[in-house]
């Protein structure tokens, strides 16, 4: 494999930092740029040897170009790789033939996904095509790819940019596989679909069954021990946390599980209302509804409806307590207050004084 010389490995920090300074206004010059289209296939081969070979050349497709410009979030991608460029030459070459190589961010995300599940099985050039056609031909998932990295730019602390969500967060990641899948999945093409759903979990331990629904604007956090079964629904601008579950089985799991509860077929995991908050390592089994806005504490286990706007804790859960906010996972508000100890010594001292069986109440019990 050909590869980049001594000499102009070197001295390619220093040529790419001055290239990625210049200015749009520079760029429309009869010279064409670094960063043009028409030379930015034989810049990548003469520079990038290493990276051109997996990064095939888009075909023209007029579903695409008619929504090619006024991107914002793409435009703030390309800003900020190329400002990340410049701060860390050593991966300069890296963020060129992930983000600035390409004219879209469909193109750009079909490349990183690629190259992060690629196996013997499944080749990055096979995965990057099956990827890039799938979203290149459907609108939903163009749109939700930029509301979901929008919710992890804006709700995670820990994501210092749209770029960085979209280059190195797991999370994410599995959620826009788990996009991709689903329409293979409804097109009939299961196997498919089942693989990427494989391929996914060993990689990025998040496994979401490709059948399941999910909205638009959903944070995975961390993602790590997530599962969602077949049959689960998630409303929009919900926010899992790590080690959630949503499953149909009580047989030991780590997660944030949406399951069922036992061997039966048909319709049995959660359904989960918008804007709900789902804390870490939290179990919701069964087919049951848990309410728009609501939230779940961590490591709770859920068995039983949830009311919308409420808070439910414990094992199993039980509400505590209602929430203020419309949509407490975009505020992410998810710490005990004063009010929340006070229910929970209340219902502790009346569980002891009732032989160890704490009260039921009629329209909230969990």
């Amino acid at each position: 494999m050909a590869c980049v010389t001594d000499e102009s490995w070197v001295a390619l920090p220093k040529m790419l930092s001055d290239l990625l300074s210049l200015r749009e206004e520079e760029e429309v010059e009869e010279e064409p740029g670094f960063f043009d289209s028409e030379s930015a296939a034989y810049r990548l081969e003469k520079v990038f040897p290493v990276y051109a070979s997996g990064i095939p050349k888009p075909e023209p497709d007029p579903v695409v170009e008619a929504d090619s410009s006024g991107d914002p979030i793409w435009d703030a991608v390309r800003e900020e790789a190329k400002l990340e460029a410049e701060k860390e030459p050593i991966l300069s070459s890296f963020l060129y033939a992930s983000i600035l190589a390409h004219d879209r961010l469909e193109q750009a995300l079909a490349f990183v996904l690629a190259n992060r599940l690629q196996n013997p099985t499944l080749l990055a050039t096979q995965l990057m095509d099956i990827f890039s056609d799938v979203m290149m031909h459907d609108r939903d998932i163009q749109r939700s790819v930029r509301l979901d990295v929008q919710a992890f730019e804006e709700r995670d602390p820990a994501c210092l940019s749209y770029c960085s969500a979209l280059l190195y967060l797991k999370g994410y990641h599995a959620l826009q596989v788990y996009r991709v899948a689903h329409s293979l999945w409804t097109r009939g093409r299961k196997i498919l679909a089942l693989a990427l759903q494989s391929r996914v979990s060993e990689v990025f331990g998040v496994d979401i069954h490709p059948a399941s629904n999910i909205g638009e604007g959903v944070l995975l956090d961390h993602g790590t021990g997530v599962v969602i079964g077949e049959t689960a629904v998630i409303g929009n601008r919900v926010s899992l946390m790590q080690a959630s579950s949503f499953h149909y089985s009580t047989v030991f799991q780590q997660g944030v599980t949406l399951g069922g509860t036992g061997k039966e077929i048909g319709d049995r995991h959660p359904k989960i209302g918008e804007g709900a908050l789902i804390g870490a390592s939290a179990t919701i089994l069964g087919n049951i509804k848990i309410g728009r806005g609501a939230m779940i504490a961590a490591c709770s286990l859920v068995l039983k409806d949830v009311p919308p706007h409420s808070m439910v804790a414990g094992i199993p859960a039980k509400v505590i307590g209602y929430v203020d906010e419309k949509d407490p996972s975009l505020t992410m508000k998810h710490d005990a207050t004063k009010e929340f100890f006070e229910n929970v010594a209340v219902n502790f001292r009346d569980a002891r004084s009732s032989g160890g069986h704490a009260p039921e109440k009629s329209d909230g019990s969990t």
